[in-house]
């Protein structure tokens, strides 16, 4: 039997620790609770997770520090938790490097999905490929192809798709895909992630990603993978 992953969770509530320890462990995972910045900082030592589950508003060393903290010694993903929905907390969680970021209240079941993307994800750390279907994208060059031939993306057109490929399953709200790949331009808004959905789209029209790629209306998009 595969070993059971690691989650460490991070929040002072413990409440809400203990509902997501709770949940987490019935979908076969392995949990580990602590409700202070410090105790976070010394269990990742002990504890060795697979993936961290962070707070923000932490008594001592708040969740951004214990962020900072952790990704200079290490890759493990982490998901950042917080009420505070702005645009500011999610762009600085996201640039001292969280993986992540979930405005409470959340679905636990969309945790889950985001916690299984990103572990995934990290199983694939080492390697420069990512695909779907006839699509694939090789990360050291930057280059995108629909079989042998090389679709020229621009710019965030390359990013996104790559977010969608790094996500598949997983549901992805406009909000979040606009925080992740714009949230450092505050001169546009959360309509051009449509504008460029539907860019890449066009590129890849006929193909199983344009196909599997799905509008979920007032909410956001899908890669559904069968697999």
């Amino acid at each position: 039997m595969a070993a059971k992953q690691k989650i460490l969770i991070v929040d002072d509530d413990v409440n809400i620790a203990e509902l997501i320890s709770l949940y987490l462990t019935k979908e076969c995972f392995d949990t580990k609770m602590v409700h202070d910045g410090e105790s976070a900082l010394k269990e990742f030592e002990t504890y060795a997770p697979n993936l961290i589950l962070l707070d923000l508003m932490l008594p001592g060393i708040d969740g951004y520090q214990v962020c900072r903290e952790i990704r200079a010694k290490a890759n493990v993903p982490i998901i950042m938790l917080s009420a505070k929905g702005e645009i500011f907390d999610k762009v600085l969680g996201l640039e001292l490097g969280a993986d992540d970021y979930l405005t409470k209240p959340f679905y636990l079941e969309e945790l889950k999905m985001r916690i299984q993307a990103l572990l995934k994800r990290s199983g694939k750390f080492d390697q420069n490929t990512l695909s779907f279907g006839d699509v694939r994208v090789n990360l050291a060059t930057n280059s995108t192809f629909v079989g042998d031939k090389e679709v020229e993306l621009l710019g965030k057109e390359f990013d996104l798709l790559v977010y969608f490929l790094q996500n598949q399953n997983v549901i992805l709200p406009k909000s979040q895909i606009f925080d992740r790949l714009w949230g450092f331009d505050s001169d546009t808004n959360v309509s051009v992630v449509e504008v460029y959905v539907s860019k890449i789209r066009k590129k890849f029209r006929g193909t199983d990603f344009a196909t599997n790629l799905q509008t979920l209306r007032s909410v956001g998009y899908i890669l559904k993978n069968a697999d």
